[in-house]
């Protein structure tokens, strides 16, 4: 009586240790949880007030499916100025968070047996929905010595091959892809005919690097999929807002899908989505720089412990190698039982991350001082 399409794809597993450290602090236990990627800031008083204001002024009833208009407006320029994307109004859809347009984009452009490829490791969530689409991912695997970036990978290349995903800065890992990667993705894109998704969701939370966008490079604006959102940069991940642009016959299909799944992001939100591009941009740097101090507390405090890990040049997270003390697994199951801190097993990005445990840093600094000492006491 159920979908063979949903016994392709495997729960969550981040989501599935963050509800398990949840029922732990439910049954009075201090769990300090590190398994999920959600800024502890508030989301900034100045777009609470916008959509706070947009409801009071009645603006609750439908919107259109592409996004209202000013809010359309508004993301097209800020693709223009900030990431040399030149998009019109009408190439740009506002969904219900990024993940909502991730899965849309891999409905909308996958079919039975296609490849999609995917570097190792990678966030959760993109296999997920290459699988409900019922096409292939192909993991292509990175290494920590070159800072899980991607390398040659023009063998993984074949007749099936649909499109690229490029996560920059990237989930689990907080790695950057500079120029020269870039291209080289581009090059390949171009000589082979292959679509490319590139999730920017982390691109503010960047550290001593600059962020550049695959679609402005020669040739890759008619062939990149830009996908983007307000969760992460202006601490508005429960508002479930994002956006995605796209060559006019993918967004054709994109918006189809959306207007007959979602039908709209809410419309009250979208408001609080235009004051956060048009209005103060300070609370984003302020929470970057709290970022940054966090991260080299942790860094520091897990080489004192003895696990080996990168400094992230993005996003808010550390990627741990725990190979010393067993696999991601095992670890990340002993700290959960015998120090009360949840973090991600690196196996569920991929393989390449058997040996790793993903720790989310974006929680106080206290609480990450108090979970390396925990940390400390067991290793």
């Amino acid at each position: 009586m159920t979908s063979e399409r949903l016994k392709r794809v495997e729960e969550s597993a981040t989501i599935r240790i963050s509800n398990i450290a949840t029922r732990m602090i439910k049954e009075g236990i201090d769990v300090i949880n590190f398994s999920l990627g959600e800024p502890d800031f508030s989301t900034p008083k100045n777009i609470c007030d916008a959509a706070v204001k947009a409801m009071h002024e009645g603006k609750t009833h439908y919107a259109p499916s592409g996004g209202i208009p000013e809010l359309r407006t508004a993301i097209a320029e800020k693709l223009k100025l900030e990431n040399k994307i030149d998009v019109v109004d009408a190439s740009v859809l506002v969904t219900p968070g990024a993940k909502q347009g991730i899965f849309e984009i891999m409905l909308g452009v996958l079919d039975d047996r296609d490849q999609a490829l995917l570097f190792d490791p990678a966030w959760v969530t993109y296999d997920a929905c290459i699988r409900f689409a019922g096409a292939e991912s192909v993991w292509i695997p990175t290494v920590p010595e070159k800072g899980f970036l991607p390398d040659n990978f023009v063998d993984y290349i074949n007749d099936k091959t649909k499109l690229i995903v490029v996560n920059s800065p990237g989930n689990p890992t907080g790695g950057v892809f500079g120029k020269k990667i870039l291209q080289c993705i581009a090059d390949l894109a171009i000589d082979h005919d292959l679509l490319v998704v590139s999730d920017e969701i982390y691109e503010k939370i960047i550290y001593d690097k600059e962020h550049i966008s695959i679609g402005s490079f020669d040739g890759m604006q008619e062939r990149t999929i830009t996908v983007n959102g307000f969760s992460k940069a202006y601490a508005m991940t429960g508002w479930r807002l994002g956006y995605l642009t796209a060559p006019p016959e993918i967004f054709k299909l994109l918006l189809k899908i959306q207007s007959h799944s979602v039908s709209s992001a809410t419309t009250f939100v979208q408001y609080g989505g235009l004051e956060a591009l048009q209005g103060p941009q300070d609370g984003v740097k302020a929470m970057v720089d709290r970022f940054k101090v966090r991260r080299d507390v942790l860094i520091e405090g897990l080489s004192k412990i003895g696990f080996e890990c990168k400094k992230p040049d993005g996003a808010f997270y550390a990627f741990a190698d725990v190979s010393d003390y067993g696999n991601g697994t095992k670890v990340a199951e002993r700290l959960l039982k015998e120090a009360h801190v949840a973090v991600t097993p690196g196996i569920a990005f991929g393989a390449s991350g058997e040996d790793f445990i993903r720790i989310s840093y974006a929680t106080s600094i206290d609480r990450i001082r108090e979970a390396l000492e925990r940390l400390e006491k067991i290793f």
